[in-house]
């Protein structure tokens, strides 16, 4: 797992929470702050994710090339 992976899994889980004590507490910008960052972090992680196996099919293909 690629450091952007986590940091966007990290990013989601803390913006899980400010969208939770958000509701809970009535605070509509809080809410809106954690729904934001929790999609940021989703975003995050999925780059982290397609740049990880772009470079692992690179990896492959230069194995394969050089058998």
């Amino acid at each position: 797992m690629s450091q952007q992976e986590i940091g966007g899994k990290v990013k989601k889980a803390k913006g899980k929470v400010k969208e939770a004590v958000g509701i809970l507490s009535g605070d509509r910008k809080l809410e809106q702050e954690g729904s934001l960052q929790r999609a940021e972090g989703a975003v995050q992680e999925k780059l982290g994710k397609a740049h990880r196996k772009v470079g692992e099919a690179l990896t492959n293909l230069g194995s394969a090339i050089r058998k």
